[in-house]
């Protein structure tokens, strides 16, 4: 089993490339279940999911060609990806499958929309959390689908097509609203998404079906209209980039002192994390090329941070500012409002000095001068980022075993921090 190795006290300096979203990637891979005609999508991001998003995909039938590498090609560079469903042979998704990803869960919504059926396995529970279906499947019921729970499988039929309707999410739900957008595109009349998603990968997912034919309103806001249409096409569309890389990276670079250009990556689409980090003394400046990230000299300051929906602090950065808050001048404090048991990161960075106190879901970080090296272990992707963050700044070396969470969410993270200057590598097996 691979692990990283790092040795901290070293500044970055230099470019670092963003990739495209995974948050994006799946659920636009997921959008080709919709159509006969090929969708081809650019800036896919290099990742352990995406592949088994192929693999799930191709279990329905799915023919997926991924632009194979060739000499001279920049591993850190986006892939291309043709997915073409004109034929769906199996409308199941077994728990083999969906228990490796619980994003396979949304195949449902294209599945029934397209098919009239679909028999998908309850992912069950997580690292984070429970993160359950219920809202997903309400959408669907809204939508006219008829769902029987049946040995841990969600089996779902609309005969007669799904049915434009009103679909008020009691809480926002980035999963529901992708499975209400993809359903309510080939529902039968106007479907209105209240208390919608607004995250950016939203956006993108249905700007890819505008593309395609659908024909919708107010993506980007808490009210999305959408007005369904008998088929959908073949499309061309480009991967957003990641966010939360962007953060990620930029934590790096606050944590690790250093001038770092993120190149490709949209300030917009994460503000209020940047706004944060200036807070905690980094200088964050936009440019035509995306936005660079310097800290040279400073202490890191403490702050208080809620996380909460888009546009508000993302749940998904939580772990990685966690990480840098371990070496502030003071006291931060960090509360989890979205996921529960999404703090399991702090055991380990523990292990290498921080002084972190739990209270339900608060932590309070007392910074500390000091982190010293230690053997360290990933729980969950963004908690193994958390302690390559914290690693960066700790004295001598660290190692992260079991990173193949990291290979989920980070196209070959030592790679890029090794580029700017990061004393990273990647150890395989042991």
């Amino acid at each position: 089993m691979d692990r990283i190795r790092i040795t901290g006290g070293r500044p970055l300096h230099g470019t670092i490339p963003i990739s495209g979203a995974k948050n994006a990637a799946l659920p636009l891979m997921i959008a080709s279940l919709l159509t006969e005609d090929e969708l081809t999508l650019a800036n896919v991001p290099r990742l352990s999911d995406v592949s088994n998003l192929a693999r799930i995909l191709g279990n329905h039938g799915v023919d997926v060609t991924i632009a194979g590498k060739r000499n001279g090609d920049e591993v850190l560079t986006g892939q291309t990806v043709r997915l073409n469903a004109r034929s769906i042979v199996d409308t199941t998704a077994p728990y083999e499958l969906v228990s490796t990803m619980r994003a396979s869960f949304w195949v449902i919504a294209p599945l029934v929309a397209r098919m009239g059926r679909a028999k998908v396995s309850l992912p069950g529970g997580c690292a984070i959390g429970t993160r359950p279906v219920d809202l997903l499947l309400m959408a669907l019921e809204r939508l006219g689908a008829t769902i029987d729970i049946d040995a841990g499988y969600a089996v779902v039929s609309a005969d007669k097509g799904l049915k434009g309707a009103e679909i008020d999410f009691g809480k926002v739900t980035v999963g529901g609203t992708h499975v209400a957008l993809m359903a309510a595109s080939l529902a039968e009349g106007t479907t209105v998404i209240h208390n919608a998603a607004r995250e950016p990968e939203i956006v993108d997912l249905a700007d890819c079906l505008i593309k395609m034919g659908a024909r919708i309103k107010g993506h980007g806001t808490s009210t999305i209209e959408v007005t369904g249409v008998s088929r959908l096409r073949g499309a061309h569309h480009a991967v957003v980039a990641d966010r939360i890389e962007t953060g990620t990276y930029a934590m790096c670079v606050a944590m690790a002192g250093g001038d770092v250009l993120l190149e490709g990556a949209r300030p917009e689409l994460l503000q209020s994390a940047l706004d944060v980090l200036v807070e905690a003394g980094a200088e964050i400046s936009s440019t035509n090329e995306g936005i660079r990230v310097k800290r040279n000299g400073h202490g890191i300051s403490p702050v208080a941070v809620t996380t909460d929906p888009f546009p508000g602090f993302p749940t998904d950065l939580q772990a990685q500012l966690m990480g840098l808050m371990t070496r502030a001048k003071g006291t931060s404090r960090i509360t989890e409002t979205i996921f529960e048991n999404r703090f399991m990161h702090v055991q380990e960075l523990a292990r290498l000095g921080a002084h972190i106190h739990l209270d339900g879901q608060t932590a309070t970080i007392e910074g500390v001068d000091t982190l010293k090296g230690a053997p360290v272990m990933a729980t969950d992707l963004r908690a193994s980022v958390s302690l390559v963050i914290a690693a960066l700044a700790a004295q001598g070396e660290t190692t992260v075993n079991r990173v193949y969470h990291l290979d989920r969410g980070f196209e070959r993270l030592e790679t890029k921090l090794s580029a700017v200057g990061a004393d990273i590598e990647r150890l395989s097996g042991g």
